[in-house]
């Protein structure tokens, strides 16, 4: 488990002027579920596609297996499953004759191979749609249907495009129990995605902005990071009101929703509370809480980012 079986060395890809990703570095172990964090524009998918040796990249180096991504793509491309963002299937034919059309640009038409095939039908609920035009299938079985045609050569490695994008919440948690599965059995999963939850089934988390990654490590160590001063939650009866209040409040760094409350980074937790509470009382917003909390990893993610804006509209200062 300790084998990097992905390492990567000032990856960049430009097109144009346009810096799509910019010099990252970073290594994946097998049996390794990786997550790149970002929003839409991060460079997240630019990231996978060359790992995968779909696209060329403009400078720095990757390795995937052993494999150097410029010097042998069709290796990479013989060892991996990839699942991408846009459903990739063919509608106008049956579930099954997509498996078995997968499976044969692979070579895996072996005994062996069968038998997985059909446990992992099983595994994915689809064995009374195996003659059901794919096409007609709703959002949820599509997605299993496209991971089922990503492994159908029994890859080691597995790269998936932000693979729950609108499917529904029971859905994305069988896929996710169906990927802890994949892990325990030494697959390495590769995964995009925008989905603050989602990304806490990672083993490690990258994540990114603007091309760059601003951090990386488990989801228990980002959520450590620390940002400017401490966090407040508040629980009123009118959170739109207490954030239009408080977004001009000198005494709170960044604000932003979390679920139905409202958290702040504030220099002094005492302080903070008591300029917060007198500003909404004068704005007759009656506070239910106001306590000191852990930030989440979405409180972790927006701060970096916030930060990093900050950084880009600050004036330099020549010496």
């Amino acid at each position: 488990m300790n084998e990097n079986v992905i390492a990567a060395k000032d990856l960049t890809k430009k097109f144009g002027d346009f810096v799509a990703v910019d010099k990252i570095s970073f290594e994946i172990k097998r049996g390794e579920i990786f997550g790149f964090l970002g929003p839409n524009g991060a460079g997240k998918t630019t990231t996978i596609r060359m790992l995968c040796a779909i696209l060329d990249q403009t400078s720095g180096s990757a390795k995937v297996a052993g494999y150097d991504i410029s010097e042998n793509p069709e290796a990479i491309k013989k060892l991996i499953g990839y699942m991408s963002q846009k459903f990739s299937l063919y509608n106008d034919l049956t579930v099954s004759e997509n498996i078995d059309f997968f499976s044969g640009i692979y070579g895996a038409f072996g005994r062996e191979e069968r038998k997985i095939k059909e446990d992992m039908i099983k595994r994915a609920g689809l064995q009374d749609k195996k003659k059901i035009l794919t096409g007609t299938l709703a959002g949820g079985w599509k997605q299993r249907l496209a991971l089922i045609c990503a492994l159908s050569h029994m890859p080691r490695i597995l790269f998936l495009d932000e693979p729950t994008a609108g499917v529904d919440p029971v859905s994305r948690r069988d896929f996710w129990d169906y990927i802890y599965e994949l892990s325990k059995q030494g697959v390495t999963v590769i995964v995009t995605t925008h989905y603050l939850d989602e990304a806490e089934h990672c083993n490690t988390i990258a994540m990114m902005n603007d091309g760059r990654i601003i951090a990386k490590g488990s989801p228990a160590e980002l959520k450590k990071l620390k940002g400017r001063g401490e966090l407040l939650e508040i629980e009123c009866d009118n959170v739109t009101g207490a954030f239009e209040v408080l977004k001009g409040c000198p005494e709170c760094f960044d604000i932003g929703f979390s679920g139905t409350f409202l958290h702040l980074q504030v220099e002094s937790i005492e302080r903070g509370a008591s300029v917060i509470t007198s500003l909404l009382q004068r704005h007759n917003i009656s506070i239910k809480r106001i306590e000191p909390v852990e930030p989440s990893l979405e409180d972790i993610f927006v701060g970096l980012i916030e930060e990093e804006n900050r950084k880009k509209s600050s004036p330099i200062t020549e010496n």
